[in-house]
């Protein structure tokens, strides 16, 4: 065969549509989310003919699509695929656009777009999305020529999933879409993970070896399970006590001794001080934003208090709000083979000190007692006994998630999906996407009642798809963080964080779900024994009390 015949075989005639869908098979997209629209017709016919090898989930807003796409990504480590149509449908997903780009997790979002004899007349839901999405997105794009389809499919996950991971936005005009044009056979992206140099690993050593009290700070969205085996073998190795990031806990076994606990929003206070007066802080993979760092004041910016080592795939974080000893542009799975491959001794007062730390971790993590509703910590602490060490946990934002995050210890790889970014409404769809990669794991969204109420008509979805989630929705009529802060800066002065709700065990039922209510904490155990039983989705309220509003503290009383 000749080099002309090759490259001739590589060529197929097509449309664009039917160029992006085996863009997406060469990725290895399984699932695709979307809210089906117009302007992206030609697409969902493609898509009608490798239905057996992708999955399309139609969602009921695309802010769950988006949603659902980004846990996906966050999940498997593939870019999660949303289809959205132009103008409101893409705006109303932005933000999961947005939750991918905080969270650095890879997805690729596609917007149908008006034709390109339309552009710039501000045509029926015109946008220029890559005005709209470049402060969002890694790349923000638009298809003009169907016969670079592949060409611009293959940059987007590239993009997607090297370096610091993150979302790209492609919109596609729908006329483009319907278009044939001979072009170039689709293939997979390729990551390319980078690797500390000798020079790097030279230094690390000197420093770590002369630290007295380190600390491992692992985090970030570069992670797989080869990875988290060997950052195990790493910190048993050399006896350094190990803290995750801002819902970062399942990178790190909970129950290990040299697990010292995490830190984010309200940390143990124990665990903070015990950064703070450490020597030598190795950040492994985190961005080290906001809340990682409790407002940039846990790690003093930009010039830190202790010498830093920042590890990270992306070269333009590092340097970014820090001012490292060392910085290291590599991954996480890339650094630690590098690191085991120097040999260690381990390190019996680093060990001591990490079991120190895990000792506090278990005592901030028991439960506590509240005095009005239901007590989530008992709560969390039950399923924590109850459930398997792969079951999938996933939550949105609100000050429900501080008595997850505080009781229910992870104890396995990809078993927390939550946003850093702090978007409510992102638990539920995140919950779906997850039944749907891992239907065999059990899946549990626990919810605010606010943040429920941004994705519930996503039951639906659950139903029609048969979607078997159990989701906790704790109830306390309020929205409860600010109402917090309200009551913390403006005492008694209540104002726009009231809520009136369903009654979300009927609610459940009328989209044919399991749905029930508890008012007592001992009534949960048989009301999660009956969620299951049902075997589809189901919804479990919690009657809490927004008195009870953190975890210790108590808005008054």
């Amino acid at each position: 065969m000749t080099d002309a015949d090759a490259s001739a075989r590589r060529l197929t005639v097509n449309t664009a549509a039917r160029h992006l869908v085996d863009a997406l098979l060469a990725n290895g997209t399984t699932h695709v989310f979307c809210v089906p629209g117009e302007s992206y017709l030609p697409v969902l016919d493609a898509l009608y003919d490798v239905r057996d090898r992708i999955r399309l989930i139609a969602c009921r807003h695309e802010a769950a699509a988006a949603n659902m796409a980004e846990a996906y990504g966050k999940l498997t480590g593939r870019p999660g695929v949303c289809m959205v149509t132009r103008g409101p449908g893409a705006t109303q997903g932005a933000v999961g656009v947005h939750t991918a780009f905080q969270d650095s997790t890879p997805m690729i979002y596609l917007i149908g777009q008006v034709a390109r004899s339309m552009i710039d007349r501000e045509a029926f839901q015109e946008l220029d999305y890559r005005r709209f999405f470049a402060g969002a997105s890694k790349w923000a794009a638009e298809v003009d020529d169907a016969a670079r389809m592949p060409e611009y499919m293959h940059r987007a996950f590239a993009t997607a999933i090297n370096g610091r991971r993150g979302p790209v936005v492609l919109a596609l005009p729908e006329d483009m879409l319907a278009e044939e044009a001979e072009a170039p056979t689709a293939v997979a992206a390729s990551r390319a993970a980078p690797a500390p140099g000798p020079a790097d690993m030279e230094r690390f050593r000197a420093l770590l070896s002369a630290a007295e009290r380190p600390m491992l700070l692992v985090g970030g969205g570069a992670w797989d399970a080869a990875a988290v085996e060997n950052l195990k073998t790493f910190a048993e190795a050399t006896g350094l006590p190990v803290a995750a990031t801002f819902r970062a806990k399942d990178l790190f076994d909970n129950y290990h001794p040299l697990y010292a606990g995490d830190v984010g929003i309200a940390p143990n206070p124990k665990l903070a001080a015990r950064i703070r007066a450490s020597d030598l802080l190795i950040a492994l993979g985190p961005r080290l934003g906001e809340m990682t760092t409790s407002g940039y004041d846990l790690i003093r910016a930009p010039d830190p208090a202790q010498k830093l080592i920042h590890i990270h795939p992306g070269a333009e974080e590092l340097g970014r709000a820090y001012w490292p000893t060392l910085a290291v542009n590599a991954s996480p799975g890339a650094f630690l083979e590098a690191a085991l491959g120097s040999g260690w001794t381990r390190n019996d007062a680093w060990a001591e000190a990490a079991s120190a730390a895990h000792a506090d971790f278990e005592v901030f993590t028991a439960p506590v007692e509240v005095r009005e509703g239901v007590n989530l910590s008992k709560v969390f602490a039950w399923l924590e006994d109850n459930l398997s060490a792969d079951a999938i946990v996933c939550n949105g934002a609100g000050n429900y998630a501080a008595w997850l995050h505080r009781f229910y210890r992870h104890r396995a790889y990809k078993t927390q999906l939550a946003p850093t970014s702090g978007a409510m409404g992102y638990g539920f769809p995140a919950a779906l996407a997850a039944k749907a990669v891992a239907p065999e794991r059990d899946v549990i969204c626990v919810a605010g009642d606010g943040c429920f109420m941004m994705a519930s008509n996503e039951l639906a979805t659950a139903v029609q798809y048969g979607l078997a989630v159990i989701t906790l929705v704790s109830n306390n009529g309020t929205y409860g963080t600010i109402r917090m802060h309200q009551e913390r800066d403006y005492p008694g002065r209540v104002s726009g964080t009231d809520l009136v709700n369903p009654d979300f065990a009927a609610y459940a039922r009328s989209f044919g779900a399991f749905g029930v209510c508890v008012t007592n904490t001992d009534e949960f155990p048989d009301a999660f024994a009956a969620a299951r039983a049902s075997g589809g989705p189901a919804v479990i309220e919690l009657k809490t009390s927004a008195n009870e509003i953190a975890p210790g503290r108590r808005l008054r009383g």
